[in-house]
């Protein structure tokens, strides 16, 4: 009796920890990437990105904008590994593949502050497996 008192225990937390995952989502406006990760996401940026998509993300020519409705309406539901694994394996578009993990992280970090998700307290992490349970959901109220 006791031990399926205590599975059943188990399972309510199990349940509880999954309502509580489902509640937040993982979603970037839970607060998925630090503010010093965007930050450092903003110099790469200036560096790799903004030739083609513009200073402020705007978009420029063939190169689409990063941020604004055009940008989530691409990306909302999406997960945040396919937005860094985009950057990392297809950008700069003369140099593709030339930015790893950790700078396709940080640039990911940095579109997602321009979009007014909030940071959180630590780090996004940089690889695939740490990436894919996140999500771009919709962006906090009042976000551009």
């Amino acid at each position: 009796m006791k031990r399926l008192a205590g599975i059943s225990c188990g399972a309510v937390a199990l349940a509880l920890s999954c309502a509580a995952l489902a509640q937040t989502g993982g979603g970037a406006s839970t607060g998925v990437y630090s503010k010093a990760q965007a930050e450092r996401g903003a110099e790469l940026y200036a560096t790799h990105c903004a030739r083609c998509h513009g200073a402020s993300m705007e978009g420029l020519d063939v190169a689409p904008p990063l941020v604004g409705g055009r940008f989530l309406g691409n990306w909302t539901n999406q997960s945040v590994a396919a937005l860094a694994a985009r950057i990392r394996t297809s950008m700069p578009l003369d140099t593709p593949g030339v930015l790893g993990l950790t700078a396709s992280a940080e640039i990911t970090a940095d579109i997602l502050a321009a979009n007014g998700y909030p940071a959180g307290q630590a780090d996004m992490p940089t690889n695939s497996q740490g990436l894919q349970p996140l999500t771009i959901d919709a962006p906090p109220a009042g976000a551009k």
